[in-house]
C-alpha cells in the first residue's frame, strides 16, 4: 500500500513519539500494563494516519467531456443553484462527502487547463453544511476543456480539517484523474457544471476518486 506524501512527517512523527514515550516508561518503569498501553497510544494514531493516508493506484475514466468525481465519498447534492464566485450564473452543483474513512485525496475532474485558481480563508462549518462551499476555508479551481467549456472544482475544509492542500496553478495542464490535492480530516468536495449537462448520479451514490463518470459535458459541434 502506498502512503501519500501529505501524511509521511505525521505517521514519522507518531512512530519517533511512541518510541520516545515507551523507551522512557520501559526504562524508568520497566514493563508493566500501563506502560504498554500508553505507548501504545501514539501507535495508534500511526495506525490510522497510515490508513487515512493511504493512496490507492486509480485507472483515470474522464476526460475532456466525461466528468469524474473529484473524492472518493458520498453524493450529497445534485441541484441547481447560483454560483457567485466565478460563473456568476446559474450552474449544476455535484457535490461529494468525504467521511474520516474515505480518500481524501482530489483528483481533477476533467482534463483541461487551469483558467482560475483562488485559496480563501474561512470558517470549519461541517462539510455538510449548506454554507460550507461559501463559508469555510476552500479553494476554488476552474478548468476549461479544449471545447473551451469550463467546470469549476472546489475543495472545502471541514469541522475538522484544517489545511487544504492544493496543487492547482493557473494556466498548467491537467489530465482528467490527475491528483489536484489533499483536505486532512473531514471535508467536501464541489464541482459547479453548465446547467443542462448529463448527470450519472444522485444523492445518496457512493462514487470513487477518478474512476466514476458523474456526468458528461455536452460537446460543441466542431468538436463532434
Amino acid at each position: 500500500m502506498r502512503i501519500h506524501k501529505e501524511g509521511t512527517m505525521m505517521i514519522v512523527m507518531s512512530f519517533v513519539f511512541a518510541l520516545i514515550i515507551g523507551g522512557s516508561l520501559f526504562y524508568f518503569n520497566g514493563v508493566k500494563i500501563w506502560t504498554c498501553a500508553i505507548t501504545f497510544i501514539p501507535v495508534g494514531f500511526a495506525v490510522f494516519f497510515i490508513a487515512f493516508f493511504r493512496d490507492p493506484v486509480r485507472v483515470p475514466a474522464g476526460d475532456g467531456h466525461k466528468v469524474s468525481a473529484p473524492a472518493d465519498g458520498k453524493i450529497v447534492i445534485v441541484k441547481e443553484v447560483e454560483e457567485n464566485e466565478y460563473f456568476h450564473s446559474r450552474m449544476l452543483q455535484i457535490s461529494v462527502f468525504m467521511s474520516f474513512f474515505n480518500v481524501h485525496i482530489n483528483w481533477a475532474p476533467i482534463s483541461g487547463k487551469v483558467a482560475f485558481f483562488r485559496y480563501h480563508r474561512g470558517n470549519y462549518l461541517a462539510a455538510w453544511h449548506p454554507k460550507s462551499s461559501t463559508k469555510n476555508e476552500r479553494t476554488t479551481i476552474v478548468f476549461r476543456n479544449e471545447d473551451g467549456t469550463e467546470v469549476l472544482c472546489r475543495q472545502i475544509a471541514g469541522l475538522f480539517a484544517r489545511r487544504v492542500v492544493c496543487y492547482a496553478e493557473f494556466d498548467k495542464d491537467f489530465s482528467a484523474g490527475e491528483q489536484i490535492g489533499f483536505i486532512k480530516f473531514g471535508s467536501r468536495a464541489d464541482v459547479f457544471l453548465p446547467i443542462g449537462t448529463k448527470v450519472n448520479v444522485k444523492p445518496g451514490d457512493i462514487v470513487k476518486g477518478a474512476e466514476t463518470i458523474i456526468a458528461e459535458l455536452a460537446q460543441k459541434d466542431n468538436k463532434q
